[in-house]
Protein backbone atom coordinates (compact mmCIF):
# COMPACT_ATOMS: atom_id res chain seq x y z
CA UNK A 1 0.00 0.00 0.00
CA UNK A 2 2.93 2.14 0.96
CA UNK A 3 4.73 2.09 -2.57
CA UNK A 4 1.35 3.05 -4.17
CA UNK A 5 0.91 6.08 -2.12
CA UNK A 6 4.44 7.56 -3.26
CA UNK A 7 4.01 6.26 -6.91
CA UNK A 8 0.80 8.17 -6.40
CA UNK A 9 2.15 11.29 -4.78
CA UNK A 10 5.12 11.17 -7.26
CA UNK A 11 2.45 11.16 -10.43
CA UNK A 12 0.91 14.00 -8.21
CA UNK A 13 3.86 16.29 -8.50
CA UNK A 14 5.27 15.17 -11.57
CA UNK A 15 1.32 16.14 -12.94
CA UNK A 16 1.59 19.26 -11.30
CA UNK A 17 5.29 20.34 -12.46
CA UNK A 18 4.05 19.36 -15.72
CA UNK A 19 0.52 21.62 -15.29
CA UNK A 20 2.77 24.59 -14.40
CA UNK A 21 4.97 24.47 -16.79
CA UNK A 22 2.38 24.58 -19.28
CA UNK A 23 1.02 27.54 -18.00
CA UNK A 24 4.36 29.24 -17.70
CA UNK A 25 4.82 28.55 -21.82
CA UNK A 26 1.16 30.03 -22.22
CA UNK A 27 1.39 33.28 -20.18
CA UNK A 28 5.03 33.43 -22.22
CA UNK A 29 3.49 32.61 -25.93
CA UNK A 30 0.08 34.94 -24.79
CA UNK A 31 1.79 37.98 -23.31
CA UNK A 32 1.91 41.05 -24.89
CA UNK A 33 5.00 43.11 -24.78
CA UNK A 34 3.02 46.03 -23.60
CA UNK A 35 -0.89 47.56 -24.49
CA UNK A 36 -0.45 50.36 -27.16
CA UNK A 37 -0.46 53.86 -25.74
CA UNK A 38 -2.19 54.75 -28.87
CA UNK A 39 -4.37 57.12 -28.69
CA UNK A 40 -7.48 57.56 -31.40
CA UNK A 41 -7.23 61.24 -33.33
CA UNK A 42 -10.51 62.13 -30.72
CA UNK A 43 -9.03 61.28 -27.75
CA UNK A 44 -6.14 63.92 -28.23
CA UNK A 45 -8.56 66.88 -27.76
CA UNK A 46 -10.70 67.76 -24.58
CA UNK A 47 -13.97 70.08 -25.27
CA UNK A 48 -13.83 73.15 -23.05
CA UNK A 49 -16.82 75.19 -21.37
CA UNK A 50 -17.82 76.61 -24.59
CA UNK A 51 -17.33 72.90 -26.77
CA UNK A 52 -14.42 73.97 -28.69
CA UNK A 53 -11.30 71.05 -29.04
CA UNK A 54 -8.09 71.66 -26.78
CA UNK A 55 -5.55 69.80 -27.06
CA UNK A 56 -4.50 67.77 -23.93
CA UNK A 57 -1.34 67.81 -21.97
CA UNK A 58 1.25 65.05 -21.45
CA UNK A 59 2.51 64.04 -18.00
CA UNK A 60 5.72 64.68 -19.64
CA UNK A 61 5.01 68.13 -19.68
CA UNK A 62 6.52 70.20 -16.76
CA UNK A 63 2.93 70.76 -13.65
CA UNK A 64 0.88 73.48 -13.92
CA UNK A 65 -1.33 72.18 -10.88
CA UNK A 66 -0.42 71.43 -7.53
CA UNK A 67 -3.07 67.89 -7.65
CA UNK A 68 -4.63 66.12 -10.69
CA UNK A 69 -7.74 64.18 -9.74
CA UNK A 70 -8.12 61.27 -12.34
CA UNK A 71 -11.94 59.76 -12.53
CA UNK A 72 -12.21 56.36 -14.55
CA UNK A 73 -16.25 56.47 -15.81
CA UNK A 74 -17.70 53.36 -17.13
CA UNK A 75 -21.79 53.74 -17.23
CA UNK A 76 -21.73 55.92 -14.36
CA UNK A 77 -24.41 58.85 -15.54
CA UNK A 78 -26.24 57.82 -12.23
CA UNK A 79 -23.43 57.44 -9.42
CA UNK A 80 -21.03 60.17 -11.14
CA UNK A 81 -22.64 63.34 -9.84
CA UNK A 82 -22.69 62.40 -6.19
CA UNK A 83 -18.70 61.99 -6.60
CA UNK A 84 -18.55 65.24 -8.27
CA UNK A 85 -20.32 67.25 -6.59
CA UNK A 86 -18.67 65.70 -2.93
CA UNK A 87 -15.08 66.41 -4.49
CA UNK A 88 -15.62 70.35 -5.97
CA UNK A 89 -17.45 70.83 -2.96
CA UNK A 90 -14.18 69.95 -1.00
CA UNK A 91 -11.72 71.28 -3.63
CA UNK A 92 -13.33 74.84 -4.19
CA UNK A 93 -13.86 74.97 -0.67
CA UNK A 94 -9.49 74.22 -0.44
CA UNK A 95 -9.10 76.77 -2.52
CA UNK A 96 -10.76 79.60 -1.11
CA UNK A 97 -9.04 78.41 2.43
CA UNK A 98 -5.88 79.03 0.53
CA UNK A 99 -5.91 80.62 -2.63
CA UNK A 100 -2.57 79.50 -3.86
CA UNK A 101 -3.92 75.68 -3.96
CA UNK A 102 -4.70 74.72 -7.29
CA UNK A 103 -6.56 71.21 -8.78
CA UNK A 104 -7.86 69.76 -11.62
CA UNK A 105 -10.61 66.59 -12.27
CA UNK A 106 -10.51 65.01 -15.40
CA UNK A 107 -13.48 62.07 -16.15
CA UNK A 108 -12.00 59.54 -18.06
CA UNK A 109 -15.61 58.05 -20.10
CA UNK A 110 -14.33 54.53 -21.00
CA UNK A 111 -16.71 53.68 -23.82
CA UNK A 112 -19.49 54.28 -21.83
CA UNK A 113 -23.04 53.45 -23.23
CA UNK A 114 -25.07 56.08 -21.72
CA UNK A 115 -24.76 59.84 -20.59
CA UNK A 116 -22.11 59.84 -18.62
CA UNK A 117 -19.36 62.20 -20.56
CA UNK A 118 -22.63 64.64 -21.52
CA UNK A 119 -23.36 64.51 -17.06
CA UNK A 120 -19.22 64.99 -16.65
CA UNK A 121 -19.23 67.94 -19.44
CA UNK A 122 -21.80 69.91 -16.94
CA UNK A 123 -19.55 70.37 -14.68
CA UNK A 124 -16.98 71.32 -17.26
CA UNK A 125 -19.73 74.56 -18.17
CA UNK A 126 -19.85 75.40 -14.49
CA UNK A 127 -16.38 75.48 -13.23
CA UNK A 128 -14.44 75.48 -16.55
CA UNK A 129 -12.91 73.61 -18.55
CA UNK A 130 -9.11 74.79 -16.60
CA UNK A 131 -10.73 72.79 -13.57
CA UNK A 132 -12.65 69.63 -15.12
CA UNK A 133 -11.81 67.94 -18.21
CA UNK A 134 -13.49 65.68 -20.01
CA UNK A 135 -11.95 62.33 -21.87
CA UNK A 136 -13.85 60.30 -24.07
CA UNK A 137 -12.52 57.08 -25.33
CA UNK A 138 -13.75 55.78 -28.30
CA UNK A 139 -13.88 52.12 -27.30
CA UNK A 140 -14.10 50.90 -23.63
CA UNK A 141 -10.18 49.72 -22.44
CA UNK A 142 -11.03 48.70 -18.90
CA UNK A 143 -10.44 50.84 -15.38
CA UNK A 144 -6.51 50.46 -15.44
CA UNK A 145 -6.81 51.52 -18.93
CA UNK A 146 -9.02 54.58 -18.80
CA UNK A 147 -6.78 55.53 -15.44
CA UNK A 148 -3.66 55.73 -17.14
CA UNK A 149 -5.23 57.58 -20.26
CA UNK A 150 -6.46 60.22 -17.47
CA UNK A 151 -2.80 60.21 -15.99
CA UNK A 152 -1.12 60.93 -19.46
CA UNK A 153 -3.32 63.75 -19.56
CA UNK A 154 -2.90 65.36 -16.14
CA UNK A 155 -1.13 68.63 -15.12
CA UNK A 156 -0.47 67.43 -11.52
CA UNK A 157 2.47 67.98 -9.19
CA UNK A 158 0.78 64.92 -7.39
CA UNK A 159 -2.19 62.41 -9.08
CA UNK A 160 -4.95 61.20 -7.80
CA UNK A 161 -7.02 58.24 -8.61
CA UNK A 162 -10.79 57.89 -7.24
CA UNK A 163 -13.63 55.94 -8.17
CA UNK A 164 -16.50 57.70 -9.49
CA UNK A 165 -18.55 55.86 -7.02
CA UNK A 166 -17.87 58.04 -4.32
CA UNK A 167 -17.07 55.25 -2.30
CA UNK A 168 -13.97 56.73 -0.95
CA UNK A 169 -14.92 60.08 1.22
CA UNK A 170 -13.07 62.76 -0.66
CA UNK A 171 -11.88 65.00 2.10
CA UNK A 172 -9.55 61.83 3.33
CA UNK A 173 -7.21 62.67 0.01
CA UNK A 174 -5.67 64.95 3.02
CA UNK A 175 -4.57 61.31 5.30
CA UNK A 176 -3.22 60.43 1.64
CA UNK A 177 -1.10 63.94 1.43
CA UNK A 178 -0.25 63.41 4.77
CA UNK A 179 0.91 59.58 4.22
CA UNK A 180 3.08 61.03 1.00
CA UNK A 181 4.89 63.34 3.27
CA UNK A 182 6.06 60.99 6.22
CA UNK A 183 7.80 59.20 3.35
CA UNK A 184 10.17 61.93 2.87
CA UNK A 185 12.33 61.69 1.70
CA UNK A 186 11.15 60.66 -1.86
CA UNK A 187 14.26 58.49 -4.16
CA UNK A 188 13.81 60.29 -7.36
CA UNK A 189 10.73 62.47 -6.12
CA UNK A 190 8.85 59.38 -6.54
CA UNK A 191 6.41 58.13 -3.41
CA UNK A 192 2.82 56.76 -3.41
CA UNK A 193 0.22 56.44 -1.07
CA UNK A 194 -2.78 54.21 -1.27
CA UNK A 195 -5.85 54.53 0.56
CA UNK A 196 -7.55 50.93 2.91
CA UNK A 197 -10.38 49.85 3.61
CA UNK A 198 -8.37 47.00 5.63
CA UNK A 199 -9.36 48.07 8.85
CA UNK A 200 -13.19 48.25 7.76
CA UNK A 201 -12.18 44.03 7.37
CA UNK A 202 -13.58 42.69 9.86
CA UNK A 203 -17.11 44.92 9.28
CA UNK A 204 -17.41 43.62 6.10
CA UNK A 205 -16.83 39.54 6.74
CA UNK A 206 -20.09 39.95 8.89
CA UNK A 207 -22.01 41.50 6.01
CA UNK A 208 -20.40 38.77 3.24
CA UNK A 209 -21.64 35.42 2.18
CA UNK A 210 -19.07 32.34 3.58
CA UNK A 211 -18.68 32.12 -0.44
CA UNK A 212 -17.46 35.44 -0.76
CA UNK A 213 -15.60 36.02 2.31
CA UNK A 214 -13.56 32.78 0.87
CA UNK A 215 -12.81 34.37 -2.26
CA UNK A 216 -11.74 37.37 -1.07
CA UNK A 217 -9.14 35.91 1.68
CA UNK A 218 -8.20 33.58 -1.45
CA UNK A 219 -7.73 36.99 -3.66
CA UNK A 220 -5.55 38.13 -1.15
CA UNK A 221 -2.98 34.99 -1.00
CA UNK A 222 -2.30 35.32 -4.10
CA UNK A 223 -1.68 38.94 -4.42
CA UNK A 224 0.56 38.18 -1.15
CA UNK A 225 1.85 34.91 -2.69
CA UNK A 226 2.50 35.86 -5.96
CA UNK A 227 2.62 39.75 -6.46
CA UNK A 228 3.27 42.29 -3.69
CA UNK A 229 4.19 42.08 0.08
CA UNK A 230 3.30 44.60 2.78
CA UNK A 231 0.01 46.25 1.45
CA UNK A 232 -2.86 44.70 2.30
CA UNK A 233 -5.59 46.28 0.61
CA UNK A 234 -4.42 46.76 -3.15
CA UNK A 235 -7.92 47.29 -4.66
CA UNK A 236 -8.76 50.64 -3.04
CA UNK A 237 -9.61 52.97 -5.95
CA UNK A 238 -8.09 55.55 -4.06
CA UNK A 239 -4.28 56.26 -4.53
CA UNK A 240 -2.35 59.11 -4.30
CA UNK A 241 0.77 59.36 -6.49
CA UNK A 242 3.90 62.27 -7.47
CA UNK A 243 3.80 62.88 -10.80
CA UNK A 244 7.34 61.19 -11.43
CA UNK A 245 5.84 57.81 -9.67
CA UNK A 246 3.00 58.16 -11.68
CA UNK A 247 4.62 58.11 -15.00
CA UNK A 248 7.54 55.59 -14.05
CA UNK A 249 4.44 53.13 -13.04
CA UNK A 250 1.52 53.82 -15.63
CA UNK A 251 4.40 53.61 -18.57
CA UNK A 252 5.34 50.30 -17.63
CA UNK A 253 1.64 48.99 -17.10
CA UNK A 254 0.51 46.23 -18.95
CA UNK A 255 -2.89 45.13 -17.10
CA UNK A 256 -5.57 46.94 -18.09
CA UNK A 257 -8.66 45.73 -16.64
CA UNK A 258 -9.54 44.88 -12.85
CA UNK A 259 -6.63 44.04 -11.07
CA UNK A 260 -4.29 47.04 -12.74
CA UNK A 261 -3.67 47.71 -9.47
CA UNK A 262 -1.85 45.23 -8.60
CA UNK A 263 0.49 44.81 -11.13
CA UNK A 264 1.16 48.80 -10.40
CA UNK A 265 1.97 48.16 -6.93
CA UNK A 266 4.03 45.49 -8.33
CA UNK A 267 5.63 47.58 -10.67
CA UNK A 268 6.73 50.17 -7.81
CA UNK A 269 8.12 47.56 -5.20
CA UNK A 270 10.07 46.83 -8.29
CA UNK A 271 11.39 50.23 -8.75
CA UNK A 272 11.91 50.76 -4.61
CA UNK A 273 9.56 53.64 -4.50
CA UNK A 274 8.73 54.07 -1.05
CA UNK A 275 4.35 53.28 -0.33
CA UNK A 276 2.30 54.28 2.25
CA UNK A 277 -0.81 52.16 2.86
CA UNK A 278 -3.57 54.49 4.72
CA UNK A 279 -6.70 54.18 6.46
CA UNK A 280 -10.15 55.95 4.32
CA UNK A 281 -13.50 56.08 4.83
CA UNK A 282 -15.52 54.43 3.01
CA UNK A 283 -19.23 53.05 2.35
CA UNK A 284 -20.02 50.31 0.05
CA UNK A 285 -22.06 51.94 -3.17
CA UNK A 286 -24.79 49.90 -5.25
CA UNK A 287 -23.86 49.29 -8.81
CA UNK A 288 -20.64 47.98 -8.69
CA UNK A 289 -19.41 46.41 -11.88
CA UNK A 290 -18.03 43.29 -10.28
CA UNK A 291 -19.40 40.18 -10.71
CA UNK A 292 -18.36 38.66 -7.57
CA UNK A 293 -17.36 35.34 -9.23
CA UNK A 294 -16.38 35.68 -12.37
CA UNK A 295 -14.45 39.17 -11.68
CA UNK A 296 -12.62 37.06 -8.93
CA UNK A 297 -11.94 34.34 -10.91
CA UNK A 298 -10.53 36.50 -13.83
CA UNK A 299 -8.20 38.70 -11.32
CA UNK A 300 -7.33 35.48 -9.72
CA UNK A 301 -5.61 34.53 -13.62
CA UNK A 302 -4.88 37.88 -13.83
CA UNK A 303 -2.25 37.50 -10.89
CA UNK A 304 -0.88 34.20 -11.95
CA UNK A 305 -0.29 35.51 -14.99
CA UNK A 306 1.55 38.72 -14.06
CA UNK A 307 3.69 36.43 -12.34
CA UNK A 308 4.74 34.44 -14.64
CA UNK A 309 5.22 37.07 -17.38
CA UNK A 310 7.96 38.62 -15.49
CA UNK A 311 9.09 35.49 -14.02
CA UNK A 312 9.57 34.24 -17.56
CA UNK A 313 10.80 37.27 -19.14
CA UNK A 314 7.64 37.78 -21.14
CA UNK A 315 7.50 41.31 -19.65
CA UNK A 316 9.86 43.30 -18.59
CA UNK A 317 10.59 46.58 -16.81
CA UNK A 318 12.17 49.22 -18.37
CA UNK A 319 12.21 53.26 -18.16
CA UNK A 320 9.46 55.16 -19.31
CA UNK A 321 8.00 55.96 -22.59
CA UNK A 322 5.66 58.57 -24.10
CA UNK A 323 2.74 58.01 -26.14
CA UNK A 324 2.17 58.50 -29.65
Amino acid sequence: MAPLLLQLAGLGAVLAAAALVLISIVAFITATKMPPLHQHEEEKFFLNAKGQKETLPSIWDSPSKQLSVVVPSYNEEERLPMMMDEALDYLEKRQKRDPTFTYEVIVVDDGSKDQTSKVAFKYCQKYGSDKVRVITLMKNRGKGGAVRMGVFSSRGEKILMADADGATKFPDVEKLEKGLKDLQPWPDQMAIACGSRAHLEKESIAKRSYFRTLLMYGFHFLVWFLCVKGIRDTQCGFKLLTREAASRTFSSLHIERWAFDVELLYIAQYFKIPIAEIAVNWTEIEGSKLVPFWSWLQMGKDLLFIRLRYLTGAWRLAQTRKMN
